[in-house]
């Protein structure tokens, strides 16, 4: 299966785990990695399934590396019908009425433009007990069992 991972990352923990990810995935599945920053709305694939990993910054804003891609999503406002996504929040739960605004954002920018989402939104908690990974590994294990099916659906 061919994955494309975007990351919106202002401390860079969220690329250091889209890399995790990746490295995850590598032996059995084509996986990329690319900064949110970098990602231009027309790039989105059929086929592919887009694995967003999205913290929070500020007052529950999308972090510096995500602002640029929502601006280009809400000026092209692509059809994003075919394609597939699962989205993997980062926050932390001190900041209880903004937590993981951001990978909640996230998830309302692709579902505007039609997208399908696969599995539930999952949050770390930077306050919790748990690593990243921890949480993230076992979540894409699940998610590519319930992408197979959406991505033959949309295709």
């Amino acid at each position: 299966m061919q994955i494309a991972i975007l990351y919106g990352t202002e401390t860079g923990n969220a690329e250091m785990l889209a890399e995790d990810i990746a490295a995850h995935l590598d032996a059995e599945h084509e996986a990329s990695v690319s900064n949110l920053a970098d990602f231009d709305p027309a790039d989105f694939r059929p086929g592919v399934l887009h694995v967003i990993v999205c913290s929070t910054y500020g007052d529950g804003e999308l972090p510096a590396s995500a602002q640029p891609f929502a601006e280009r999503m809400a000026a092209a406002q692509p059809d994003l019908s075919g394609i597939v996504f699962a989205v993997f929040g980062m926050g932390d739960s001190e900041y209880s009425e903004t937590f993981n605004h951001g990978g909640k954002r996230m998830e309302e920018i692709m579902t505007a433009g039609g997208a399908t989402m696969v599995g539930a939104r999952v949050t770390h908690d930077a306050s919790g007990d748990d690593l990243p990974d921890d949480l993230a590994l076992p979540w894409i294990d699940e998610v590519l069992a319930l992408a197979e099916a959406a991505l033959d659906r949309a295709a």
